[in-house]
């Protein structure tokens, strides 16, 4: 069985047995370039990315999680759902489940398409990239939503999940252009950013997408399954003399934070989880944190506009699912909330850091660089609840712990000082002073005219 139809095989088998066990019934499901990145995992640990099985890092997570920043760093995004919606209706159908205005939608081209509920809660979200007239390819944390709501309907379309047939390779920072340049031999400067085009490499078939999810200048590579640790492995040779690092597990969300990207299942959760459309790969565990809901789940969705997705000239007339909650709201003036960053005292993050080596009650820990999934903690300023802090990371790029936060408007000014509460309730919880600032917290180099390097 080849390499292709051993992903496909295997992937289908852990998706029928997603609520297994997985030391006794659910299969082994690994990344197409496993063998490849075997190499280089000295430490022999992985660690679960949706339903993949991925290094936690190769060298150690200070070097790899500054990559971004100082060099560049391949991570793998291979777990991500990948579906393909094609047909005569695809466009109308995706335009209709996703709030962006997809109008103007060139081939090539690539959109943030954030799908809503009938509430205007936040259900999924993920890249959109247009193949064909009608053929499109959508890459989440979960495609599930979308697969439901098309199954729902009588468009003249329909989708393919392909997630194991193809893998995804993130290569981004400032020496990602030379790395992809050198390793495809052609120039790779007509590709501006939210664009894509097709290339080869080693032969094989590839898509090359310019992305920011790290805030630096930035690219995908998308290919087939079975050439990923083919096209890995030369990845490496080629970057090695750029300063490419490879990215583990452990520090793939920590650029995220220094954008000031929210997350879907770590920052939020997508309210698809209460519908059939809900995302297969969040089955485990429940948010931690000092956040306590008054209101139970929905306490831990959000609005577009909460995670700066929100519409600059008030909500479009034209329709989409969720339109007419989003409408509401406005007539509300909801969202009083909106997006922050945090920039936590390193003094009492240090106080928590070192509670292990002194007397007294100990806190809940500070995982490096940051915790494993959700955790929401509370924000308080005078002692009264005024938001939610989540995604905390030390950035070694910024020397800083820091933190994004979904805030009342009235606190959000940069400079305020607010505290968050670190710890489960029932723990011995520490308070923590923190400062609001902007968003992102380094520059922004997404759009950088690569014509000019």
């Amino acid at each position: 069985m080849g390499t292709a139809d051993t992903q496909r095989s295997t992937y289908d088998a852990v998706v029928r047995l997603r609520d297994a066990p997985f030391v006794t019934r659910r299969p082994a499901y690994f990344s197409p370039a496993a063998a490849a990145q075997d190499a280089s995992n000295s430490h022999g640990c992985f660690g679960e990315f949706a339903q993949t099985l991925l290094p936690l890092e190769y060298t150690d997570w200070v070097e790899e999680s500054g990559a971004h920043v100082s060099a560049c760093y391949l991570g793998d995004w291979s777990s991500l759902h990948k579906v393909v919606v094609r047909g005569r209706e695809a466009l109308g159908f995706l335009a209709w489940l996703g709030m962006r205005d997809l109008s103007r939608f060139e081939h090539g081209q690539i959109k943030h398409h954030v799908q809503l509920d009938e509430n205007g809660w936040v259900a999924s979200e993920g890249i959109l990239c247009r193949l064909a007239e009608e053929e499109f390819l959508y890459t989440a944390g979960s495609g599930d939503w979308l697969l439901w709501q098309l199954s729902q309907g009588s468009w003249d379309a329909e989708a393919e999940d392909v997630s194991p047939d193809r893998f995804i390779f993130g290569v981004q920072g400032p020496a990602s252009l030379a790395t992809l340049e050198n390793l495809t031999g052609e120039s790779l400067r007509d590709i501006g950013f939210s664009r894509s085009r097709t290339t080869r490499l080693a032969g094989a078939p590839v898509r090359i997408l310019r992305t920011g999810i790290s805030g630096e200048l930035g690219y995908e590579i998308h290919g087939p399954a079975e050439r990923a640790a083919e096209i890995w492995a030369a990845t490496v040779e080629t970057g090695r003399r750029f300063g490419l690092c490879q990215l583990g597990l452990r520090s793939q969300p920590v650029q995220h934070i220094e954008a000031g990207i929210a997350t879907n299942g770590l920052d939020y959760l997508p309210a698809s989880i209460l519908t059939p459309g809900a995302p297969t790969q969040f089955r485990r565990g429940r948010p931690g944190g000092s956040f306590v809901p008054e209101n139970g789940i929905t306490d831990y969705f959000r609005k577009p506009g909460e995670l700066g997705w929100g519409f600059r000239k008030g909500t479009p007339g034209r329709d989409f699912l969720g339109r007419d909650a989003l409408a509401a709201d406005a007539a509300e003036g909801e969202p009083r909330r909106t997006l922050v960053g945090l920039r936590w005292n390193t003094t009492d993050v240090v106080g928590v850091l070192a509670a292990s080596m002194s007397a007294g009650d100990l806190p809940d820990p500070m995982e490096l660089p940051r915790g494993r999934g959700p955790v929401f903690d509370q924000v308080l300023v005078d002692g009264r609840p005024t938001g939610v802090s989540t995604g905390r990371t030390v950035s070694v790029s910024l020397r800083s712990t820091i933190s994004l936060c979904v805030i009342d408007e009235t606190h959000a000014a940069p400079g305020t000082e607010v505290v968050v509460l670190w710890g489960r309730p029932g723990t011995a919880q520490r308070e923590i002073r923190a400062t609001v600032t902007t968003l992102p917290f380094k520059p922004d180099r997404r759009r950088t005219d690569v014509c000019t390097l």
